[in-house]
Parts: structure tokens; C-alpha cells; sequence
């Protein structure tokens, strides 16, 4: 018996506009755009995708996950189009010249944006 990983799962206080941020910031497709799930996956129906969901009544404390991207290109030029969509640089203490750029989307959901593979 195996399992297929499908879908990582987003708190948001709007799945909808949170939702749409992410397909746009990867240039994904909306596969359900329902306000109780608003779900995208990559073109085709690849998986894994990401979807929204309200957060929890009462929920208050941090995920203890993020995501981290590997853009195709280069990693700065990729940053500057994540912050003109609305993302914003976090620091979580990382050190000055890391081959990765810490930023958080407009909920303040933390991701990484990794540089080129080291060999």
C-alpha cells in the first residue's frame, strides 16, 4: 500500500484572496474556488497544490511548517516579483549571504525562496 502526497493545507483569514495570491505568485491554476476551500495545483492537475481553508475559531498560534521554492530563474529576480505582489521580507534570524531569501505572503505565512542547487 502507498500513498500520494496531495495538498498542503493553509489556515487563512481569506482563503479566497490568500488563495489567488498564491496561484498568481506561482502561476498556478484555481481548482476550486470555493470560499470554504479555495484549492490550486500546478497546470495539468499535478500534484501536490495548496489549499485555503478559514483558520480554526480561536486558532492563535503558528504553524510549524512553510514551504520552500526553488524559482527556475534567478532567485533575486523572483524576490523582487514576490514583493511587488505583496509579499514582504521577514527575518527569522538567518545569517546575511544564506542561499535563500526568508519573505511572508500577505497573511504573514512565512516561505523561503531557495537559490540554485549546490552540486
Amino acid at each position: 500500500m502507498g500513498m500520494r502526497w496531495e495538498q498542503v493545507v493553509v489556515d487563512a483569514r481569506d482563503p479566497v484572496r490568500l488563495g489567488r495570491w498564491w496561484a498568481e505568485a506561482l502561476d498556478w491554476e484555481v481548482v476550486n474556488a470555493s470560499p470554504e476551500e479555495f484549492e490550486i495545483q500546478p497546470a495539468g492537475g499535478v500534484a501536490p497544490g495548496f489549499i485555503f481553508v478559514p483558520v480554526p475559531e480561536g486558532k492563535r498560534s503558528k504553524n510549524r511548517m512553510h514551504v520552500d521554492l526553488r524559482p527556475d530563474g534567478v532567485r533575486d529576480s523572483e524576490v523582487a516579483r514576490l514583493l511587488m505582489l505583496g509579499a514582504t521580507r521577514v527575518n527569522v534570524g538567518q545569517h546575511t549571504g544564506q542561499p535563500w531569501t526568508v519573505l511572508a505572503d500577505p497573511e504573514g505565512n512565512e516561505f523561503c525562496v531557495l537559490g540554485e542547487r549546490r552540486s
